[in-house]
């Protein structure tokens, strides 16, 4: 671990206040101590004598949404109580968006009106060693094109959805992670765990040494017991280890990312269910009907209609940033 100043050169943003700008509607983005919309209230006018915030680096909040950190793949201007971290080595956008994660997972040394001003750059964060395997093998390319991948927009219209089983139409299987304290440390596989942030990731750990408790990515996350989580659902695209005991995965053919938000919007909604100590286990899980988009097959029976579920999201704004 070292410290955030060892791996990013770090200063005060260029202290503008939107009032005495000229706000417009594209021109450069101004960042403020927001927590939504990656810090961005608006545009203002490129002001001729101030030069923006330089392009690939990070905005971190000192006050306000505290440690609220953003990447920026453009310049920008920056208000009050917002620093800007630039990397002092080679960073790949994958590795700046992981850095804005670490940082953030600070928040909770700053509640209760804590100003950061004073400490934040000493916070530890991973050497550039110790980032994940996973994240470095990532070739994340950022488009905020608001257009969506299919010009048809599909129209929800669940009075004509049908109920099906989730055992019927996915494989559930355990997970088969042990506690953390013995599997071998490392950087190499995500740990998912009974939690509804960060799609569910709770951490990193060896490959080499926990073969026995991986599990195949491309499946749909049932997060079955867990204080305020049970009842929720992840997608997970690659291979992880998974919390026994709290966690089962379901597989079903048919599944890629588009169809797997699709299922987990729909899946969400029973969550209520399982608050209060009811476990989602077991034949409760397996025995589960929701309702989904239906399609008649040759022997005039409804199936899931997994190609409408990929449609519908691929016609839904940003779809094309997935």
């Amino acid at each position: 671990m070292k410290r955030l100043d060892e791996i990013f050169d770090v200063w005060y943003g260029v202290n503008l206040e939107v009032v005495n700008s000229e706000v417009v509607e594209k021109d450069v983005p101004f960042v403020s101590r927001q927590s939504v919309n990656n810090g961005v209230v608006c545009h203002i006018k490129r002001i001729p004598d101030v030069a923006p915030n330089p392009a690939h680096t990070l905005s971190i909040a000192v006050s306000g949404s505290v440690l609220s950190t953003f990447y920026h793949d453009y310049e920008y201007y920056s208000g009050r109580d917002v620093y800007v971290a630039k990397p002092k080595i080679i960073l790949t956008v994958a590795e700046m968006l992981y850095y804005c994660y670490v940082i953030e997972q600070n928040k909770y040394r700053y509640n209760y009106g804590r100003g950061a001003n004073k400490t934040f750059r000493s916070i530890l964060v991973p050497s550039y060693d110790e980032i994940p395997v996973q994240i470095k093998k990532q070739n994340v390319v950022l488009k905020f094109d608001s257009k969506p991948l299919s010009p048809n927009k599909l129209e929800l219209n669940t009075k004509e959805w049908q109920r099906f089983r989730i055992g019927d139409w996915f494989d559930l299987e355990p997970t088969k992670g042990t506690t953390t304290n013995e599997m071998v440390e490392g950087s190499d596989i995500m740990y998912i765990a009974a939690k509804k942030e960060m799609n569910g990731v709770n951490g990193y750990f060896a490959l080499e040494g926990n073969e026995n408790y991986i599990s195949k990515g491309n499946c749909i996350v049932f997060i079955q017991i867990g204080a305020g989580s049970a009842g929720y659902t992840t997608y997970q695209p690659f291979d992880f280890i998974g919390m026994s005991g709290k966690t089962t995965c379901g597989y079903n053919k048919h599944l890629n990312q588009y169809v797997g938000l699709f299922m987990m919007s729909v899946l969400d909604k029973e969550r209520p269910r399982y608050s209060f100590g009811r476990s989602w286990t077991g034949d409760r899980l397996a025995n589960t009907r929701i309702k989904l988009p239906a399609s008649l097959n040759a022997k005039g029976e409804y199936e899931p209609d997994w190609q409408w579920m990929e449609d519908y999201i691929k016609g839904l704004p940003y779809s094309g940033c997935m």
